[in-house]
């Protein structure tokens, strides 16, 4: 019988590999993307997905993950490691990511082909 303390440790599951073509940070938003990473210490990687909801029916959504999951698709820009599921990916498809410090209408902005109309805080669109 094999001794447990021996056994390796799962890997994580396999990602795909994207390009920025999929999604690009600015500099900025990298920038801040990894000092919160630094700061928040919740994980090396950028998540990006979409989900229902918002004044335009989709929101973006932003978190830190310790590791893929099944499926992802690992874009790297800006010095940062994001992660995209597939479905997020088919209305991300070249969208721009950018921050900005100023006092009003600052954050994180997506700047999404794909979205026929947004709203004016820049967290929901439709497609």
């Amino acid at each position: 019988m094999p001794d447990a303390t021996l056994a390796a440790p799962p890997s994580p599951p396999p990602v795909r590999e994207g390009g920025e073509s999929l999604v690009r940070l600015t500099e900025a938003a990298g920038t801040k993307v990894r000092s919160l990473i630094a700061r928040e210490a919740q994980g090396d990687y950028l998540r990006i997905a979409i989900t229902g909801g918002g004044c335009n029916g989709l929101s973006y959504k932003l978190k830190f993950a310790q590791e893929p999951k099944k499926g992802d698709i690992l874009v790297r820009s800006a010095g940062c490691q994001v992660l995209v599921d597939a479905r997020t990916a088919l209305y991300l498809k070249g969208t721009v990511l950018d921050y900005s410090s100023q006092l009003i209408a600052g954050g994180f902005k997506f700047t999404n082909p794909n979205a026929k109309a947004s709203c004016s805080c820049g967290e929901s669109f439709s497609v």
